[in-house]
């Protein structure tokens, strides 16, 4: 019988919403908040007693001046992942795909967005959830 104590246990769980966001040509949206080095999906903390997609539509808005449809978002699953900027973190993510319009411009945290190839990957510090869950089935050609 092996001990569950020989395993770190993160010391806390943060919940989000993030989104899997393409262009016509398959890049994916990256996002890298101020003074951190990784890039993840867009998106964020849901507020207790809210709805994924709409804490989804909210983070969008604040982070990158799209506007999206709750309703629009298509829900992936969720999935569990370390936290990338926090140590002894786990992030429980609500995973969204959607389309957009209009170009979005960073704000509020958000440091540098990109578009990214998937295969020109090298040298991109990317966080776990976005390395593990997101590129392996969603960095794809649509």
């Amino acid at each position: 019988m092996t001990s569950s104590h020989s395993r770190t246990v993160p010391a806390k769980t943060i919940r989000i919403a993030a989104a899997v966001i393409r262009d016509d040509v398959g890049r994916l949206l990256l996002v890298r908040k101020r003074g951190t080095g990784a890039f993840m999906q867009a998106g964020g903390k849901i507020e207790p007693g809210e709805l994924p997609a709409v804490a989804l539509a909210r983070e969008l808005r604040e982070e990158l001046g799209i506007v999206v449809d709750p309703d629009a978002a298509s829900h992936l699953g969720s999935f569990s992942a370390p936290a990338a900027n926090e140590p002894e973190t786990q992030v429980e993510a609500e995973l969204f795909e959607l389309s957009i319009t209009g170009e979005p411009v960073p704000a509020a945290e958000i440091e540098e967005m990109i578009w990214f190839n998937p295969e020109a990957a090298a040298g991109i510090e990317l966080a776990p959830l976005t390395a593990s869950f997101v590129l392996p089935r969603y960095g794809r050609q649509p």
